[in-house]
């Protein structure tokens, strides 16, 4: 989910948000829409969310749990932190990073990122924005860049909620050979969310990529959720 929103809905204005956390259920229809090739099943990932601000910045993190394996089984693990350091009143912050998972048999290889992050509002929205030095640990390490937009708005009177963001980023063509090729790939993953109340609600989360999932190809995923805040 990065991405759910890894990432990424901690990237938004301190003074839109207090602490909070919540809970995700997602039904995804990746088998229905593009069958076994992409995957074997449709399946449920559990996401949770934590964003924390304070007087020295905002910290947020992710853990997605992805129900893909056999008989339901527990398929990946995949996990954001991140931390946007405050500096008096100066309007870009310095922003640190680590994603990393596992898997039945493999792992993500890990990434570290380090930049510059600058949060702006446009009417009821609530963005983000950083660009970021980014660090793959594959086999041959992998330097590259990152940029992330991140956006959140509540409307009609708080019942409506819609959130995400949208990555692009370089790494190697080959991960494991000295060739010096690139690739770009594009992530996004937008959520609206209908707020039965102040800490159920029920939605939706399209996943947009290109070169992800597979090389040179865009897939569009939709899923059915719901989500506790708490």
């Amino acid at each position: 989910m990065k991405k759910i929103l890894s990432t990424i809905v901690f990237c938004v204005l301190v003074s839109h948000f207090s602490i909070a956390q919540n809970l995700q259920l997602h039904y995804d229809f990746r088998n229905t829409l593009y069958g076994s090739s992409l995957s074997k099943t449709n399946y449920i990932t559990a996401t949770f969310e934590m964003f924390k601000p304070d007087k020295y910045g905002s910290t947020f993190m992710f853990v997605d749990f992805d129900f893909s394996g056999s008989k339901t089984n527990l398929g990946t693990i995949y996990a954001e932190i991140a931390r946007d350091i405050k500096i008096d009143s100066f309007p870009v912050m310095p922003h640190i990073e680590y994603n990393g998972g596992i898997g039945s048999g493999f792992v993500i290889d890990n990434a570290f990122l380090a930049g510059g992050s600058y949060n702006f509002d446009i009417g009821h929205f609530a963005f983000n924005t950083y660009l970021a030095y980014k660090l793959h640990t594959f086999e041959r390490l992998s330097h590259d860049i990152q940029w992330t937009l991140s956006w959140v708005a509540d409307l009609l009177s708080d019942r409506l909620t819609v959130s995400g963001f949208v990555d692009v980023w370089t790494e190697n063509l080959d991960r494991s050979s000295a060739i010096p090729d690139k690739k770009v790939i594009v992530l996004s993953e937008p959520q609206v969310w209908y707020n039965i109340f102040h800490s159920f609600s029920v939605g939706s989360e399209v996943k947009l990529s290109y070169n992800f999932l597979a090389d040179r190809k865009f897939y569009v995923i939709p899923t059915l959720a719901v989500k506790y805040t708490f």
